[in-house]
């Protein structure tokens, strides 16, 4: 199973690259595996400012829903439109084409809670 050591994770199985002030953000192979198909990804959020844990979207799959919870308090800066044509593509390439939103960090200190690579490995038992 893919887990990237060059990002970051969250619990909620979403994985975080961040370059200066911006971190894009998508879920992980293990996430998109246990959803299976996935159908729809909705955020409504773009140009918002939410705080850390808060529901910035949902990912739909053939069998369930799920809500995206943000992992660092910030504006949503971007959505990856082509998700809307294409949700698929975060089953093929959930850490490339895959990704979701990009954001506008509020509060670096934040980034100091998150899993890194190896922690995440532990949290899903890889």
């Amino acid at each position: 199973m893919s887990i990237p050591a060059n990002l970051k994770y969250t619990k909620d199985h979403e994985w975080v690259s961040i370059e200066g002030d911006v971190a894009t953000v998508g879920i992980t192979h293990f996430a998109q595996k246990e959803l299976g198909d996935i159908v729809y990804v909705e955020v409504e959020t773009l140009d918002q400012t939410l705080d850390k844990d808060e529901v910035f979207g949902t990912v739909e799959a053939v069998k369930t829903v799920s809500d995206l919870f943000l992992p660092l308090t910030g504006e949503i800066i971007a959505f990856n439109e082509s998700l809307e044509s294409a949700p698929e593509t975060v089953n093929s390439d959930p850490y490339g084409a895959g990704w979701m939103i990009k954001i506008k960090i509020a509060d670096a200190s934040e980034v100091d809670g998150l899993l890194s690579d190896e922690a995440y490995k532990q949290l899903i038992g890889a």
